[in-house]
């Protein structure tokens, strides 16, 4: 039997994957899933750019709402997830759709999860108290010394993975870029086809970022905010919480931040995710890359989609 075939649209936040994604699903038999761990959260719409319910009426996107924001998840929550809706919508001899911008969770989902040592919690708290006292900054140049992959891929401003990464090089003396190298996986037995949209002008692309930023909080990106940090039940330490935007938006309600420091360290956080992205992007093996700025990629994407399945029921 044919090996079914995945679609995966990738690109950085703010290169036009949603409008791409929703313009297939009407000319194609696709069905579409999230890859974002943010959207995964309900509650959290504006700060995400979560398509909104006319589109999401049209277009169907799995995996967005799953999840209170006081709820962990992780790239295993999300493999076997994604494997769940996956298997659903072969069945129905349809082709999934993966678009989205969470770099890690396609990574788990094409490459497999690695066997890593469980949490220790005497590491995490001595890990934590020494943030506190010298800053996440200081950790993540350690981390940088021992493991400059991992590094590379983590901001100093994502506590939760920077701990976890120092954590399994202090509890197995390897690094967790080797570890993941070299322990089994569990891959999915799929033909995954990856297409990303790259920026050409990263002038530009920071030019639709700070726009898209101005337009939420236009649309209430603030109140929303406010209305999470107003149950009492979330705080500013949580992974709903540390999401772009979210993060800034917090520490301005808590009054750490004044209004113009929220604005100027969210697009700061932004740009720099959009680059996180894009260095995942440019390792990434057998991608078929399309300006996110050329005005005919529309076109040129669905041509590539036709020719790639042409042959391949049920396109």
């Amino acid at each position: 039997m044919k090996t079914p075939t995945i679609l995966c649209l990738m690109g950085p936040t703010a290169s036009g994957k949603t409008d791409i994604a929703v313009e297939l699903v009407q000319r194609f038999p696709l069905d579409i899933i999230s890859v974002d761990s943010a959207m995964i959260y309900r509650g959290m719409d504006i700060g995400t750019a979560k398509p909104d319910a006319a589109t999401r009426a049209m277009a169907p996107h799995r995996l967005i709402d799953i999840c209170d924001p006081a709820q962990s998840y992780s790239a295993g929550n999300f493999w076997q997830d994604a494997a769940r809706e996956i298997a659903d919508i072969i069945a129905q001899r349809r082709v999934p759709l993966l678009t989205g911008g969470t770099m890690l969770y396609f990574h788990a989902l094409q490459n497999g999860i690695a066997t890593l040592p469980k949490a220790d919690p005497e590491i995490r708290a001595r890990l934590k108290q020494e943030a506190e006292q010298q800053g996440w900054q200081h950790l993540h140049e350690r981390l940088q010394a021992l493991d400059p992959e991992s590094a590379l891929r983590i901001h100093p401003n994502d506590p939760q993975r920077l701990q976890r990464a120092l954590e399994v090089y202090e509890i197995t003396g390897i690094t967790l870029s080797q570890l993941i190298a070299e322990s089994p996986h569990t891959k999915l037995p799929y033909r995954f086809v990856n297409l990303a949209l790259i920026p050409q002008d990263r002038a530009l692309l920071h030019q639709k970022i700070a726009a898209r930023f101005d337009l939420m909080l236009q649309n209430g990106f603030i109140a929303e905010v406010e209305q999470l940090y107003q149950r009492g039940d979330l705080t500013g330490e949580m992974p709903s919480m540390r999401a772009v935007g979210y993060r800034q938006i917090w520490d301005y309600l808590a009054g750490n931040l004044t209004q113009a420091e929220m604005h100027e360290q969210a697009l700061a956080a932004t740009r720099q995710l959009a680059k996180r992205q894009l260095t995942w992007l440019r390792s990434w093996q057998n991608l078929t890359c399309f300006s996110s700025e050329d005005a005919h990629k529309m076109a040129k994407i669905r041509d590539f989609v036709r020719d790639t399945f042409v042959s391949s029921p049920p396109l």
